[in-house]
């Protein structure tokens, strides 16, 4: 949990560096294309090919495909329909989707990990339900497909590593998810990108470069890893803790107006779905497998 955590907390910052100093001024095909290749280059000095087969690469790469780089296509769009909280409030349905995924690799059901996850979606709900704006039908659907890319990467990713053998040092491998991003951005950009919307300031190319390294790059490989740690109840219920605290980033520091109570209410309800995740849930689904 402790991977999952301090990432959520790096991670509150970038829906509101995206929605205030990129989205509409630099084009969004140029930072998805910025951001991966910026996190790749992190990991390419790490790169070992001793420790990788063509099986397993492709599996990084098509699972980097997804989590990053069809995910960034589709959440970098979404800011041109959508405010920062709109955003955040409708990414409260990716708890349901990384735990249907998981199940459904597993040939199984769990309905206490389904049960948790919604409980936190629920929480999520009550703290940013407001009127929308006349294009959110678009920027809902928009921000869906973001949703359901980032659970397949990370819930493919928790998988892969479970066939893999436990020794394999996976900072030696991650490279190749990064790559697998490229893929689908390089073209994307070739496309559909604008360059009369590059960059035109030393903060945008800041903020980017922050958003590339640090964010992606570090960010990405340490969810991911922490994902391998935990149950896909605590995993579901983790992506919606970036909720609340993307919600306080931008009101302590952009000021947006919010209310109050819904904030304290929503979070406490995450928290609790999280403690019935590790105390009963965990403990329960175990046992049942045992038998």
């Amino acid at each position: 949990m402790g991977y999952l955590s301090a990432i959520t907390l790096l991670w509150a910052f970038s829906f509101s560096l995206i929605g205030v100093y990129l989205a509409g001024q630099v084009d969004a095909w140029f930072s998805v294309l910025t951001r991966v290749v910026l996190a790749a280059l992190v990991f390419l000095p790490f790169m070992r090919l001793k420790h990788i087969h063509l099986k397993l690469a492709l599996k990084l790469m098509l699972v980097g495909a997804f989590q990053l780089g069809l995910m960034y296509c589709f959440y970098y769009q979404s800011f041109l329909y959508l405010s920062v909280p709109e955003v955040l409030l409708f990414t409260i349905f990716t708890p349901i989707y990384v735990t249907l995924i998981y199940d459904g690799l597993h040939r199984q059901f769990s309905p206490w990990y389904l049960l948790t996850a919604a409980i936190a979606v629920l929480g999520a709900a009550v703290i940013k339900f407001a009127e929308i704006n006349p294009n959110f039908i678009i920027g809902f659907v928009i921000v869906q497909g973001a949703n359901l890319c980032f659970a397949i990467g990370q819930v493919g990713y928790k998988r892969i590593m479970e066939q893999e053998q436990q020794d394999l040092p996976q900072h030696t491998v991650f490279g190749w998810f990064y790559l697998g991003a490229i893929a689908v951005a390089l073209p994307m950009f070739l496309l559909f990108g604008d360059t009369s919307k590059l960059p035109t300031t030393s903060l945008q190319w800041g903020i980017l470069f922050y958003l590339g390294v640090v964010a992606s790059g570090v960010g990405y490989f340490i969810w991911n890893k922490g994902a391998t740690l935990v149950n896909a109840g605590a995993l579901a219920i983790m992506n919606n803790a970036l909720v609340p605290a993307g919600l306080i980033v931008n009101i302590v520091i952009w000021n947006r107006d919010v209310d109050y109570p819904r904030l304290i209410l929503g979070g406490l309800i995450i928290i609790l779905a999280l403690w019935l995740n590790q105390t009963w849930v965990k403990r329960k689904v175990e046992a049942q497998r045992v038998n």
